[in-house]
Order: structure tokens, then C-alpha cells, then sequence
């Protein structure tokens, strides 16, 4: 499971951490990162390694992870770990600094096997294969190596990142290590928290190595973190009444959908919202919910009409007819906050029209598409989304002139500025239905009291997650979770914020 970190950690990209390298290593008299970024990782190891009676066994790649692997192996054998380091790589194409690391290594009588030992009983791997600079698939013997690490039955470290996946994406480059452990330096990176990415590298331990990221390169990435729920909401006064909590219009519904636009209106209710009003395009369902008769169903174009909202949903259950287009067209002409999702969305990747009223409008818009709806909306594929997820979120954004988050392991949430900020909770039990729905009331809840369109965008998005984590440690999953019941576990977190 992926750590958590503080709100708006910074995340960057592996091009910015090569510049930070770089900057570091231009300045007077610099620090020896690998040797910082060595010990770091040797003494994550010796925590995990739980002592040191157990053999270690430490694969060294041929760049600077495999140097990084040589100074953990020197520190653990200091520590009285025995040691088995196995590098078959070319020496003489070592970087300086892994060369020295090697050489260390050896004179601290250590010594390197070419290939895997036989099967032993390892207390602890340490996979040294592959860095930050992986851009191709691994084959050959490195992924005989990485199938023989995931089938060793023994606990694995990863240093910086697992071997074999992609640090900027999570995508898996052929094949990867699947870590217990990763230890990461300087910074996050967004493919140990998003697609792939949080299957692979267990528990991140990050280890700045003394540096000021911020200084060194401002960051566009972050972390959403739980602190993001008291920034999105005051605490209530006694004296108050629900028109002060906004009043929110959930626009969809259509004929054998009417259940996805209430979802969503029950989020809005019950994430605080005063008032909520459902305007259905099914006309003949029955204009009350029996289980949540608070909630008031209307007409489509009767809610449209209203003077009071505080903000618009449209999308849930919305369905394509010229029904559900006029409407959104109708909605996208309103200065009220919008989140659109779902066949909102679907609608405006269909019509040129409609793309241009959602990027022209004035007023606050938030997206909320799954990789296959950002997939439409830019003309791509689902798989060119997934294979850069931060990339394709970003591009949403300045498309639309947008807030967006691309829903998904690790959603991204993006701005037209360029910053983007990764959620780390949720869990697979949120891959069911209605919980698009869900995320969209309770977005559109945050906006009615009054937060800031992005804070209610990061909170809604890590409400959500949390919501559901939640709700899988109380035994509701992550088997068969529902999005009622992440829609009850989200009620009980906003209020213990």
C-alpha cells in the first residue's frame, strides 16, 4: 500500500530530478548523492530487514541504481548483514561515481557474482536493477532477473524505483519488480503513485537526501493529502440555516439512468449541501426518492430555471439524445460553477459546438472523465491516456481552459496553469458502479458551500478515496463496495476532518 504524505508533497518528473542532479552537482564542493542516496536506502533496508540473521541479496544494474545498490551492500555488510551482491554489467561503462561505489564495495571486501545464486532463504532483496532512466521495454537476461526477484517468496526493497517501471507514467516497461518496499530520493515521482505504479511498489519510503527540491526546481506536481478536507470547508456557526450551505442542481437521468443522477444528489445531500434539486430527463419516472425523500425531482428544465443554485452537475445518467444536449448547452451558458461528467462529457467530445462553449465559458468548469472520456474528448485512445495519465490530464486542461481530474489508480487532478496534483487514496473497491456518480455529488457539494473550484476538486477527489479506504477497513469491501456505502464513509470523514 502506498504511503501518505502530507498534502502538496511535491511530485516531479525524471527530467527535473536529472536537473536537480545536474544543479547539485555544478555547485561548490557537492554532495556525493549516491553515497547519500546509499546509505538512505541501506538503512530503509535494515528497518525492514527485521536483523540481520538472514542473507541479503543485492542486484546491481549497469547505471547509477546499480552504483546505489554497491554503497547499500557496503553499509548492510558493515552491519554484520551478510551480503550477496550479483552484477553483470561491464565495468568499464560505469559511470565515475558507480565505479567508485563499486570499488568501495571491494574494498571493503566485498565481492559480485554474474549471475543469480541458488535458491536460498533471502530475508530481504534489494533490486538495484533499473532507475529513473528506464525508457525501454526490458527483455533478456534484466527480465530474467525481475521474473527471479517476483519469484523468490522473499520480501524485495526498491531502490528509487522498481525495476521496470516507468517512473514518469506507473506504465510497466514489458515487465517489473513487484516491491514490498521502495525507497525513492530527492522527490516523489508520479509513476510510483499512479496507474500501474501502485501494484508495484508497495510501501514508499521517500529520502530526500538533504536537498531543497522547491529551491533547486519549483515543482508543478504534488501530493493531494488529507489536509486539503479543512481547507475545503469552515466550520459551521450555531447560528445558521440551509440556505447558507448552497443549494445544488443535478441535471440527468434519462430514461433507465434515473439512479445515477440520484447518487450523485445523495452525495451533494449528504456531504452538507442545503439544498438539492434533481432535474431528471426521464419523463416518466416518479418525481420523489423514496429513500431520500429530502431530495427534490424535477423536470430538467424546471431546475435550469431556477435563481438560487450555487452550482450545476451535469452528466449522471444524462444519456446522448438532443434532449440531453440542449441541456448542457443551456448549463455551459450559466456563470454558475459546473462539473460535468459522464455522457456531459461524451456529448462535448462529440460536438465541436459544445467543446467550444466549455472552453470559452467564464464561469468555473470541472471535468471529471474516466481514460476512456478523455480518451474522446482528445481524439485519442484509452491506452495513449493510460500511457501517459499526467500528460493527458494536463492536455485536458489547457484544452478546455478546465479544471480536470482523470479518474483512475492515482487520479490526476490538472489546471490550465500547468500544476497537477496526484491522489493517493482509494483502492479497487471503487471499481464498481455509480462511483463516478458519487464523486461528481460530492465535488459539486464542496462548490455549493462555498470552497474554492480547485480545493473542491483536490477535496472531493481525496474525499472520495479516503471515503472508500474507509469503508473497506470497516469490512465493506473491497469486494462488492458499493457507491451508497462510500457515499456513508465520506459523510463520517468530512465531519472528523
Amino acid at each position: 500500500m502506498t504511503a501518505a504524505f502530507p498534502h502538496n508533497t511535491p511530485v516531479y518528473l525524471a527530467a527535473d530530478v536529472r536537473a536537480m542532479e545536474a544543479a547539485v552537482a555544478a555547485a561548490p564542493n557537492p554532495p556525493h548523492l549516491m553515497e547519500r542516496a546509499g546509505l538512505a536506502a541501506a538503512e530503509v533496508a535494515r528497518e525492514v530487514s527485521g536483523g540481520t540473521g538472514k542473507p541479503v541479496l543485492i542486484l546491481a544494474g549497469p547505471g547509477n541504481n546499480g552504483g546505489d545498490a554497491f554503497v547499500v551492500a557496503r553499509h548492510l555488510k558493515k552491519w554484520y548483514f551478510k551480503v550477496t551482491v550479483v552484477f553483470a554489467g561491464e565495468e568499464k561503462k560505469l559511470s565515475a561515481d558507480a565505479k567508485a561505489a563499486l570499488s568501495a564495495w571491494r574494498k571493503a571486501g566485498g565481492t559480485i557474482t554474474p549471475s543469480l545464486p541458488a535458491s536460498r532463504h533471502w530475508g530481504l532483496v534489494v533490486d538495484g536493477v533499473f532507475g529513473i532512466g528506464l525508457e525501454r521495454e526490458v527483455t533478456g537476461p534484466y527480465a530474467e532477473w525481475i521474473a527471479a526477484i517476483n519469484g523468490l517468496g522473499a520480501p524485495v526493497l526498491a531502490i528509487d524505483v522498481p525495476s521496470g517501471l516507468q517512473s514518469d507514467t506507473g506504465r510497466v516497461m514489458g515487465c517489473a519488480v513487484r516491491a514490498n518496499y521502495t525507497v525513492t530520493f530527492i522527490a516523489l515521482k508520479p509513476g510510483l503513485l499512479t496507474l500501474d505504479g501502485p501494484d508495484y511498489c508497495g510501501e514508499i519510503h521517500l529520502r530526500a537526501l538533504e536537498l531543497d527540491t522547491q529551491a533547486l526546481r519549483p515543482a508543478r506536481g504534488f501530493v493531494i493529502g488529507r489536509e486539503v478536507l479543512s481547507a475545503a470547508l469552515k466550520s459551521r456557526k450555531r447560528n445558521t440555516h440551509k440556505g447558507d450551505y448552497g443549494s445544488v442542481g443535478i441535471i440527468g437521468g434519462d430514461y433507465g439512468m434515473v439512479g445515477a443522477a440520484l447518487l450523485a444528489a445523495r452525495a451533494a445531500l449528504k456531504l452538507g449541501t442545503g439544498r438539492v434539486y434533481v432535474g431528471l430527463l426521464a419523463r416518466d419516472a416518479p418525481l420523489f426518492d423514496p429513500e431520500q425523500p429530502e431530495l427534490m425531482l424535477r423536470r430538467a428544465d424546471e431546475v435550469l430555471k431556477l435563481g438560487h443554485l450555487s452550482c450545476l452537475a451535469v452528466g449522471p445518467g444524462l444519456g446522448q439524445m438532443p434532449d440531453a444536449a440542449y441541456f448542457l448547452g443551456w448549463a455551459l451558458e450559466s456563470p454558475l460553477p459546473l462539473v460535468l461528467d459522464a455522457d456531459a462529457l461524451n456529448l462535448v467530445a462529440m460536438d465541436k459546438h459544445l467543446a467550444a462553449l466549455v472552453g470559452k465559458r467564464a464561469g468555473p468548469k470541472l471535468l471529471t472523465p474516466h481514460p476512456a472520456e478523455a480518451a474522446r474528448l482528445l481524439g485519442t485512445t484509452t491506452r495513449e491516456i493510460q500511457a501517459d495519465r499526467v500528460g493527458a490530464a494536463t492536455r485536458l486542461a489547457e484544452t478546455f481552459n478546465s479544471l480536470v481530474v482523470l479518474k483512475g489508480a492515482g487520479s490526476i487532478c490538472a489546471s490550465p496553469d500547468g500544476t497537477w496534483n496526484i491522489n493517493t487514496s482509494g483502492n479497487p473497491g471503487m471499481a464498481s458502479a455509480g462511483q463516478g456518480d458519487v464523486l461528481t455529488g460530492l465535488i459539486a457539494a464542496l462548490l455549493a458551500q462555498g470552497a474554492e473550484p480547485k480545493t473542491a476538486l483536490l477535496a472531493g477527489v481525496y474525499l472520495h478515496g479516503a471515503a472508500a479506504d474507509q469503508a473497506v477497513a470497516g469490512g465493506d469491501g473491497p469486494v462488492g463496495l458499493t457507491a451508497s456505502e462510500t457515499v456513508e464513509a465520506a459523510r463520517i470523514l468530512l465531519n472528523r476532518r
